[in-house]
C-alpha cells in the first residue's frame, strides 16, 4: 500500500462527507457517516504505516508520530470550536462540506510527496472476524450503558455482557484460524508490542471518558454553553499539541520509558488533584490538573506509537498500527460508555465524576507498570 492505496482510502472520507452535507434524509445522513467512520478508520493506519516506512530511525520515526500526533491535537482542539462557528454562521451542513477542500489537499500531496513501497501490501480483509469484532464492542457498550441506568444485575444486562464474552471468545478462536487474520494474533507473542497496546487502550479509557463527563460537568453543573465548554478545554489540548512534539526530543534522549511514564505520572497526578473538584470551584483551579492531563497524555502517545511499530518488521507496520488504533478506539468507546453510566443519575453525578477521575488514575497506574517492560 503507497500513496494510490492512501488516496483511495482518503477519497472514500471526502466523498462521504460530501454525501453527508448534501443528504436529504436521516437515513442517507446516517449512511454517509458511517461510511464517514470506515474512512477514517482505514485512513489513520495506513498513515502511521507510510510514516513507519518513510523514517528508519527510532527518533526520526518518534519525531515525526510526533508532528503526527500534533496534527491531530489541533484538529481535536478545533473542531468543536470551529463546528460549533459554522452551524451558528452557515448551518450543519458546513461542518461536513468543510472536509472536502482539506481532503483533497491531503490526498494531493500524498501524491506529490509520498513515498511509493513495495513492502506495504493490500491484504484480504477479514470480514467475518470484523464483523464479530463490531458486535462484540457494540454489545459492550450497550451492555455498559444500560448497567449504568438500570442495574448491573438487570437480566438484560447480564445477558448482554454473557454475549460478549461469547462473542469475543468466537473472534480469538476465529483469528487463530483466518488465513489472513484482522487481528494476527502471532504480534502478542511480544512483550513491548503486547505492553504498549495495553497502554493504549487503558489511556484512552481514561483520557476520552473523562473528556466526555467534564464536558457535561461544564454544560450541566457549571452552565456553561457548548462553545464556552469547547474554549474551556482548550489550554489543554494546546498542551497537548506542544507535548506531542516535544515527546520526540525527550524520547531520543532519554529512551522511550521516560516520556512515557513521566506523562502517565502526570496524567496521574491531574486525575487524583481533581477529585474534590465541584460546582463552586472556578475554572482557572481546574486548569492546572487539565494541563497537567493534557502534558501526560501528549508526552505519552508519539513514543508510545513509535516503539510498537518499532517491535514488528516494517511489513507488518500497517496491522501493528491498525492493531494500536483498534485498541485505542476501543479504549475511547469503552471509557465514553463506562464513565457515562457512572454519572447516569442526574443526583449523583458528582460523585460519578470523582469515580471516573479515581478509575482514570488507577488505569494509568497500570499503564505505567506495563510502561516498566517496554
Amino acid at each position: 500500500m503507497g500513496p494510490s492505496g492512501f488516496s483511495s482510502r482518503g477519497a472514500i472520507f471526502v466523498l462521504a462527507s460530501l454525501g453527508a452535507g448534501i443528504a436529504p434524509n436521516l437515513g442517507l445522513l446516517v449512511l454517509a457517516r458511517a461510511l464517514q467512520g470506515l474512512g477514517a478508520a482505514i485512513l489513520v493506519p495506513c498513515s502511521l504505516a507510510l510514516l513507519n516506512h518513510a523514517y528508519a530511525t527510532d527518533e526520526a520515526r518518534t519525531n515525526a508520530i510526533g508532528v503526527w500526533a500534533a496534527g491531530a491535537s489541533v484538529a481535536l482542539a478545533a473542531g468543536p470550536v470551529v463546528g460549533g462557528l459554522l452551524i451558528a454562521a452557515i448551518g450543519w451542513r458546513s461542518i461536513f462540506f468543510m472536509n472536502v477542500p482539506i481532503g483533497v489537499l491531503g490526498i494531493w500531496l500524498t501524491w506529490q510527496y509520498a513515498q511509493d513501497t513495495t513492502q506495504l501490501r493490500n491484504r484480504e480483509l477479514d470480514l467475518p472476524g470484523q464483523a464479530i469484532a463490531i458486535f462484540a464492542l457494540a454489545d459492550l457498550a450497550a451492555a455498559t450503558i444500560e448497567g449504568g441506568k438500570v442495574s448491573w444485575t438487570d437480566p438484560w444486562v447480564l445477558a448482554g455482557c454473557s454475549l460478549f464474552v461469547v462473542s469475543a471468545a468466537a473472534f480469538v478462536i476465529l483469528e487463530f484460524r483466518a488465513r489472513s487474520p484482522m487481528l494476527p494474533l502471532s504480534l502478542f507473542h511480544d512483550r513491548t508490542f503486547s505492553a504498549a497496546t495495553l497502554i493504549g487502550l487503558l489511556i484512552n479509557v481514561g483520557y476520552y471518558g473523562l473528556i466526555f463527563v467534564l464536558s457535561l460537568f461544564f454544560e450541566q453543573v457549571k452552565n456553561y454553553t457548548a462553545l464556552r465548554t469547547g474554549l474551556a478545554f482548550l489550554p489543554m489540548t494546546a498542551i497537548v499539541l506542544a507535548s506531542n512534539l516535544s515527546a520526540g526530543r525527550i524520547s531520543a534522549r532519554f529512551g522511550p520509558r521516560v516520556p512515557i511514564l513521566f506523562g502517565l505520572a502526570l496524567f496521574i497526578a491531574g486525575c487524583f488533584s481533581l477529585l474534590r473538584v465541584g460546582p463552586s470551584t472556578p475554572y482557572f483551579k481546574m486548569a492546572f490538573q487539565l494541563l497537567a492531563m493534557g502534558a501526560g497524555i501528549g508526552l505519552v502517545v508519539p513514543p508510545l506509537t513509535s516503539v510498537l511499530l518499532g517491535a514488528v518488521e516494517k511489513k507488518r507496520s500497517g496491522i501493528a498500527s491498525g492493531v494500536l488504533n483498534s485498541s485505542r478506539q476501543a479504549g475511547s468507546m469503552m471509557g465514553v460508555a463506562l464513565f457515562g453510566s457512572l454519572i447516569a443519575q442526574k443526583a449523583r453525578f458528582l460523585h460519578g465524576l470523582h469515580a471516573a477521575l479515581f478509575v482514570s488514575g488507577l488505569l494509568a497506574l497500570v499503564g505505567c507498570c506495563l510502561g516498566l517492560l517496554i
